[in-house]
């Protein structure tokens, strides 16, 4: 038996890096899984994996997100993962930066929980939310990071807002932190830096344990909060940073 079986699970960005580690390891553990993401062509690699079912979301577009929960008859689980990191103190970040920021990395889960929160509230069982956070936020202060970091630290607060509303509802919601993840999007970070080759050593000169974190290490933290074994776990914020914040 899987541990998520006959749960229906609905992610973004889940065409790569963290999203696609959570919805190949949510198929695995026997949940019909609906992933989402804006990148047509990387989503379409997860087509033949069985258990998942690949649908083109833009989470900004509210009107797509409600039809997409509108076509769905029930959701257990709803992982937001969508996210946007912008480089930059606050002198370097201009106003339409921080728009999209808050856009993509908080309004989104806003638009999210919006639409399925009536649909996932209706089930008789617990049900869960997962956000992605980071430690980049209220947690810790990283420099060049100033829009991000206040955006995640958003998060944290959206989080523990819906877990205190419905916590008597079956609704349970909780985000995670991560430190630095060895995915694509940090890889197309670095190339685009000045210095590529520089900017790596510099990278991993602050991990603590020598080493990014795997997408798949984040996806075991996400996979024990959809599953039933996290169910008195609400309103928390899980930090998987290799002792960064330490």
């Amino acid at each position: 038996m899987g541990r998520l079986d006959d749960k229906v699970v609905v992610l973004t960005a889940g065409a790569q890096g963290i999203g696609r580690a959570c919805a190949e390891i949510f198929a695995r553990e026997g949940a019909r899984v609906i992933a989402t993401d804006v990148n047509v062509e990387k989503l379409k690699e997860l087509d033949s994996i069985k258990g998942i079912e690949t649908r083109v979301l833009d989470v900004t577009n509210n009107d797509d997100i409600v039809k997409l929960a509108k076509s769905l008859d029930h959701v257990d689980i709803l992982f937001n993962c969508a996210g946007y990191v912008h480089n930059g103190t606050i002198l370097e970040t201009d106003e339409a930066s921080w728009d999209r920021s808050f856009n993509i990395n908080v309004k989104s889960m806003f638009r999210m929980c919006k639409a399925f929160l009536p649909k996932m509230m209706a089930q008789d069982s617990s049900v869960s939310i997962i956000n992605m956070s980071s430690v980049a936020s209220s947690i810790k202060g990283v420099p060049n990071r100033s829009v991000y970091s206040t955006t995640k630290a958003a998060v944290i607060g959206l989080t523990k807002s819906v877990a205190a509303d419905y916590v008597d509802q079956n609704v349970r919601c909780n985000c995670v932190c991560p430190g630095t993840v060895d995915t694509p999007s940090l890889h197309e970070r670095i190339n685009a830096l000045e210095d590529p080759q520089k900017s790596m050593k510099d990278f991993l000169a602050r991990q603590k344990m020598g080493r990014f974190a795997s997408a798949d290490e984040i996806a075991n933290m996400v996979l024990y909060l959809a599953s039933d074994e996290s169910k008195y776990v609400t309103g928390q914020c899980f930090i998987i940073d290799g002792g960064w914040s330490l």
